[in-house]
């Protein structure tokens, strides 16, 4: 998780991941445990980041608590890593991983990653993903888009990137926020190859998202 708005996306990602019975390695960068204070009044201290996780994840996209439900089989497939530890497994390309999701991420994330810099775990871990050749997939949450922005979009696009922005879709049939957010999430599985049940899928069908 990167300093981006959008930590809704990012609970409803590792809910899926959870759900699909993935195992997690999870990075908060600094900027992103402000944005999860600021959007839900949850602080994501490192001493106490189970508690906090289950909390943030058991709390519904309009901030209603106990909307969903974590198991302990599934927080304990759940491993936290401080955003400062460059020694941390995800830091190295022997460290064995799937791949890796950026949800979400922010502009100044995009250039950092793009760039190849490494200032912290987050930005050495998907440095670490390009180079080994796994997927990567960077949900970039940011309106409008500059220029510089969308350069460093194409380079990681180029460098084998999933550049997905999160920009949820209407025709799934949505009517309530979860439904939007969930759909994004479920864009973000579906490019990392992850299955789930978020949202309805197109069936070619027109005025299917009016019906049950």
């Amino acid at each position: 998780m990167s300093g981006a708005s959008g930590t809704p996306f990012a609970a409803s990602v590792l809910r899926g991941l959870l759900a699909a019975g993935e195992s997690v390695d999870l990075v908060v960068s600094r900027a992103s445990r402000l944005t999860l204070l600021d959007e839900t009044g949850i602080a994501f201290r490192d001493a106490h980041w189970r508690e906090d996780l289950r909390v943030w994840l058991e709390r519904g996209a309009d901030g209603k608590p106990g909307t969903f439900a974590l198991s302990d089989d599934a927080l304990g497939r759940v491993r936290h890593w401080a955003a400062g530890d460059l020694a941390a497994g995800p830091s190295s390309g022997s460290y064995p991983a799937k791949g890796m999701l950026i949800v979400p991420a922010s502009t100044a994330c995009v250039a950092g990653v793009a760039l190849g810099l490494s200032k912290d775990l987050l930005q050495r871990a998907a440095s670490v993903t390009l180079k080994e050749r796994r997927k990567l997939v960077v949900a970039v949450r940011e309106t409008p888009l500059s220029g510089q922005t969308l350069k460093q979009m194409v380079a990681l696009d180029e460098a084998g990137a999933v550049v997905l922005p999160a920009s949820p879709a209407f025709y799934a049939g949505a009517t309530h926020i979860q439904d939007l957010v969930d759909f994004v999430a479920g864009r973000v599985l579906d490019a990392a190859g992850v299955p789930h049940q978020l949202y309805r899928r197109w069936e070619g069908e027109l005025g299917g998202g009016s019906r049950e």
